[in-house]
């Protein structure tokens, strides 16, 4: 790549911004390091152009013309009414996003990206200025923008920032209007040479099958739910008739941590590291600011150490606006107050460390699960063969509704959960649309199967005990909740099974939650990837009363924990055994 041409003082910023991160002159955090690498490395590629022209434009503009709404620097002075300088990471930001290009084309490298900032970084009004710039710079194509949050009020800090400042630029346009009202939040800018749309809308779901843009800011990504990536494709594909076309994804942490923009993370992190090398990444821009964790979730310092969330040199790692927005001095009174407060702590993990916590009705932590699940690596035909005593489980559902199943066995004290879901194709469709669940992905990943029928076929998971058992599974008993049963039952021994009500009392079933939540705190449990067994567990609410049994139900009545129930059966039967037999061993040596 040709840079001998480039003479922007914004890209002198940029590269020397990327230098001093990439080379840690700083502490800061791994993933802003790797993409500070990436940069770095792009500009040697013979395969992209690099061209000053766009950023230089948008950098331009945003410090000409758009000015701060709200706001006090660190000194208490008022940010109002004072030109929005970007800072040294915003440049590379509009650097990058604007400054590569496909090779010998007029079409920019970058159609999407994820811009994942702690709170007071300036991000909503750094995404408002970008929709703004590149909605001028793309007007003779007919810009249009849709800036998209969870809520009206989200939506409106973005709307009210931009109208703010496009008041100013109405004595040199050939026409601007604005809407703000019930119906509709609006900007159109009419150059005369081309025109500049501007919306700003909630994101509900009935309102993005018409949407036909070149950009999108959509805000606040940790709210959406494991079901979020269709959510996401829908609003891709509202950009196709652009080939200059942005999607940016700007976000804090939240409470999901197996949630669409947490596992989207883990791809990205991945892309960054190189482990990823698929070339559709090749197009998506990363920018991660977030505390950095070892492989069980604890805080790490720059030296790879153990720390605590109150340590300055992790503060400053994720926190790319430290000394602009906001000081030091201020995150380490938060983090003092969130380690004597209890209730605080989540949300500083979430909004000032970025990072994801549980939310605080989920009464697992899904990250130990994740945390002790990768550390085995069976395959279910290695299983097969292991010498161990399977024992299932069965929640039988109302007709229309997932019904799951398990086996759960012991080896060498490794607790293994196989589960499967089992739910009508037809309800199927309709709740994962109605209730955000990935049912239709799960049957892809083999982890659930379609009935191909209105209601559930108990023939069906009558045949994956069948198939366990032809495959090699040695299964001594099967338990199963007594509701809906008769069916299931009769022809489970049919089959040959020996069966077992498993009453459904919380002071029965307590024994077996216990033990896997034992097992997954001693790492020694797994689960063998099957996510959909992952988000059951995330749903899991549990009361303990004072004799320390537990009640545990579904967070949400829309949510769904009948494969984790499932496996607690099937655990309770393997306990019954082991107390019966005398015996601390479920496996033959």
């Amino acid at each position: 790549m040709d840079l001998s041409r480039i003479d922007s003082p914004h890209f002198k910023t940029a590269y020397a911004y990327a230098e001093k991160i990439a080379s840690k002159k700083i502490p800061v955090n791994i993933d802003r390091i790797l993409a500070c690498k990436r940069f770095l490395n792009d500009l040697t590629r013979e395969d992209l152009d690099f061209r000053q022209n766009d950023f230089d434009f948008v950098i331009d503009l945003i410090e000409g013309t758009i000015h701060h709404v709200r706001g006090e620097d660190e000194t208490g002075v008022s940010f109002r009414g004072t030109p929005m300088l970007l800072t040294d990471w915003q440049k590379f930001v509009a650097v990058n996003l604007f400054g590569f290009y496909k090779k010998d084309s007029g079409i920019r490298r970058f159609n999407e990206a994820l811009i994942f900032l702690p709170r007071k970084q300036g991000k909503t009004s750094f995404s408002a200025a970008l929709a703004q710039a590149k909605s001028i710079l793309d007007r003779q194509s007919g810009a249009k923008t849709y800036i998209v949050a969870n809520s009206v009020k989200q939506t409106m800090e973005s709307f009210e920032f931009l109208r703010d400042n496009v008041e100013v630029l109405r004595r040199d346009v050939h026409k601007l209007r604005i809407l703000d009202n019930n119906q509709e939040h609006s900007i159109r800018i009419d150059f005369g040479d081309g025109t500049a749309d501007i919306f700003a809308i909630a994101n509900q779901e009935d309102k993005l099958d018409s949407l036909n843009c070149n950009c999108l800011i959509l805000d606040e990504l940790h709210a959406w739910k494991r079901a979020g990536s269709k959510k996401y494709t829908l609003m891709k594909n509202a950009m196709k008739a652009y080939r200059n076309k942005l999607l940016i994804g700007i976000s804090t942490a939240g409470d999901i941590p197996d949630g669409f923009l947490a596992n989207r993370l883990k791809t990205l992190h991945a892309v960054l590291e190189g482990s990823i090398t698929d070339k559709a990444y090749d197009a998506y821009f990363i920018f991660i600011c977030k505390a950095d964790q070892d492989k069980d979730g604890n805080l790490i310092n720059a030296a790879g150490e153990i720390t605590s969330m109150d340590d300055p040199e992790v503060l400053q790692m994720c926190t790319p606006s430290i000394g602009v927005t906001v000081t030091l001095e201020e995150l380490l009174n938060d983090a003092a107050q969130a380690m004597n407060e209890p209730q605080l702590r989540s949300e500083f993990y979430n909004k000032t460390l970025n990072v994801f916590t549980n939310a605080i009705q989920a009464y697992f932590d899904i990250r130990e699960f994740i945390h002790s699940d990768v550390l085995y690596k069976w395959t279910l035909e290695e299983l097969a063969r292991l010498p161990i005593k399977w024992y299932g489980g069965a929640d039988l559902s109302k007709m229309w509704d997932l019904t799951g199943v398990a086996l759960h066995g012991r080896y060498k004290e490794v607790d293994i959960a196989i589960t499967h879901g089992f739910m009508p194709v037809t309800a199927a469709h309709i709740k994962a649309d109605e209730d955000n669940i990935p049912f239709l992905w799960w049957e892809e990943q083999g982890w659930l199967t379609l009935c191909n029928s209105d209601v559930i076929e108990y023939e069906d998971p009558v045949r994956w005990f069948i198939d366990m058992r032809e495959a090699g599974f040695k299964i001594k008993w099967v338990g199963y909740d007594r509701r809906y049963s008769r069916e299931f039952v009769m022809k489970m021994k049919k089959a040959g099974f020996r069966t077992r009500d498993q009453s459904q009392l919380y002071t029965e079933k307590t024994e077996a939650f216990r033990e896997i939540e034992k097992q997954v705190k001693k790492k020694q449990f797994t689960y063998i990837g099957n996510k959909a067994y992952e988000y059951c567990v995330g749903n899991v609410q549990a009361i303990e009363d004072s004799d320390d049994f537990v009640r545990f139900k579904k967070i949400e009545s829309t949510q769904r924990i009948d494969l984790f129930d499932a496996d607690v059966i099937a655990c309770k039967q393997m306990m019954i055994d082991l107390e019966k037999s005398g015996n601390a061993k479920v496996w033959v040596e």
